[in-house]
């Protein structure tokens, strides 16, 4: 389903235009240098309508986030709650995950979200995944040797999937559920998430931990 267009779109970005990162290529190896006195940088891949970023910035405040999001309709909700809860420490940015390494240097990010992404259905499309193994590629080359992967999806053959591409890769997992909220809501949520929960649809979680280079 797609979504909605959003009415004044470029004003309303311009608004909150403070939170928007329109050249993150510049960034690359001087993140934190160009934004002191955060001890991480957190970067989420679809952020979406930024229920998940907002509140994860808002609890971390020492923590910086890079939040990626390729559909202008949704990134400017999320721009206009960051902008409403005040908060400095989250910048918006708009590429393709493929190009990660364009726009983070070797072991700048401590660590990735990857939160309800397209399953991509058909199997001539499970390269597009953001949990195929070229992606899996990237993000270890972009994390630091501990970084890590923080995954949820409520498609059960995309999490399966996910798991076998991971343990592959030499991934160290942890924290492996079908169902995060099976005893009541567990950490920060996304909107999707959110609605899922109200419909009573388990949510799969994993973390994983970059292999190391041994």
């Amino acid at each position: 389903m797609r979504m909605r267009k959003k009415p004044n779109l470029i004003p309303r970005m311009e608004r909150c235009r403070r939170v928007l990162e329109n050249d993150p290529q510049r960034l690359r190896g001087i993140w934190l240098k160009e934004h002191p006195g955060y001890r991480e940088l957190h970067l989420e891949l679809g952020c979406g309508k930024g229920r998940f970023t907002a509140q994860m910035a808002q609890d971390n405040q020492d923590v910086f986030f890079a939040a990626v999001e390729r559909v202008p309709d949704a990134m400017v909700v999320a721009m206009e709650r960051a902008c409403e809860m005040n908060l400095e420490n989250v910048r918006f940015l708009d590429f393709d995950a493929a190009g990660c390494r364009e726009v983070f240097a070797a072991g700048e990010v401590d660590r990735i979200y990857i939160n309800f992404p397209d399953p991509w259905l058909k199997k001539k499309q499970f390269k597009r995944r953001l949990t195929a193994p070229a992606f899996l590629q990237i993000y270890r080359d972009i994390l630091k040797p501990d970084g890590e992967i923080w995954f949820k999806t409520d498609n059960v053959p995309l999490f399966q999937w996910s798991l076998e591409q991971f343990e592959n890769e030499g991934w160290r997992l942890s924290q492996v559920t079908e169902d995060l909220h099976a005893q009541g809501p567990q950490g920060v949520m996304t909107d999707y998430e959110a609605k899922f929960y109200g419909q009573g649809v388990p949510i799969n979680r994993l973390v994983a931990k970059r292999p190391g280079d041994e």
